[in-house]
């Protein structure tokens, strides 16, 4: 745990869908909890699957997300407790796709979850799970996260989408959030004897640098089969190599994190 007197909050963000960005917000914040980190997720995106992907019925959510931003309060007052030691989530729910709607005329309305994470003191990471596209509740996301983790599947328009992304983080910067900024790239999908994964890899590590991961998610059929069952990857096969792949990834999360504690201690 980092001394801090509010929760990092990382949001896990690619407009573009397919990317294993679910999959990546619950295995890591699965992973951080693991390691005795206090850790919510909170589900952005209307279909739910990560709320799913974490045991969660629907019938059994009293409110989320969507009650979380048009009620006010705290995080944790509205966060249920998963099969997960140490992780909660605030759920996604069906009335979260009416909530870009309701969003647009509400006052406030880039703030508006910005305002429920504030010096939520219960937990030391806040992982967001947003929505495949820029909207409202993506931006949201955005306002209230301190650093983005940006899942990039090795194919041919992978640069072009990550170019994409990185011209709206400037706008946000410049408009409702000058603090954020890219926490990490994640080489996901990852199969190095396929040619264009490697050159995809080599173009990222040449133009972006050490903002990429050294972790590398790859192609695992047991992560695949996790959310049928309600279940993060590493609980329903830890020894996969999807699973070693994201508790690795934690580690250098985690690390990452106490740098930049560090040099916020000296500025």
């Amino acid at each position: 745990m980092l001394a801090s007197k509010s929760p990092r909050i990382l949001a896990v963000a690619n407009q573009k869908g397919g990317v294993g960005k679910t999959t990546t917000a619950v295995n890591l914040a699965t992973s951080l909890a693991a390691v005795k980190q206090r850790v919510l997720l909170v589900d952005m995106d209307p279909q739910g699957n990560a709320t799913t992907g974490l045991g969660i019925q629907r019938a059994d959510i009293r409110k989320s997300v969507y009650d979380l931003l048009f009620d006010g309060g705290k995080a944790s007052q509205v966060a249920m407790k998963t099969k997960v030691p140490r992780l909660s989530i605030v759920p996604s729910s069906v009335h979260l796709s009416g909530a870009e709607v309701e969003l647009v005329t509400a006052k406030h309305r880039e703030h508006r979850l910005k305002q429920a994470l504030f010096e939520d003191m219960e937990y030391d990471y806040v992982i967001i799970d947003c929505p495949p596209s820029l909207n409202f509740l993506t931006l949201n996301s955005l306002v209230a996260a301190h650093s983005l983790i940006v899942p990039l599947q090795c194919e041919f328009y992978a640069l072009e989408g990550l170019s994409q992304l990185t011209k709206t983080i400037g706008l946000v910067q410049k408009h409702f959030n000058p603090q954020l900024n890219i926490h990490g790239i994640l080489l996901t999908m990852f199969d190095k004897r396929n040619r264009i994964t490697r050159l995809v890899e080599e173009d990222v590590r040449e133009y972006y640098g050490d903002k990429v991961y050294k972790t590398t998610i790859p192609r695992n059929v047991r992560l695949s089969e996790a959310p049928s069952y309600g279940l993060p990857g590493i609980i329903y096969d830890m020894n996969c190599v999807g699973s070693q792949a994201y508790i690795r990834l934690a580690r250098e999360v985690i690390g990452r994190e106490k740098t930049i504690y560090n040099q916020q201690k000296v500025a």
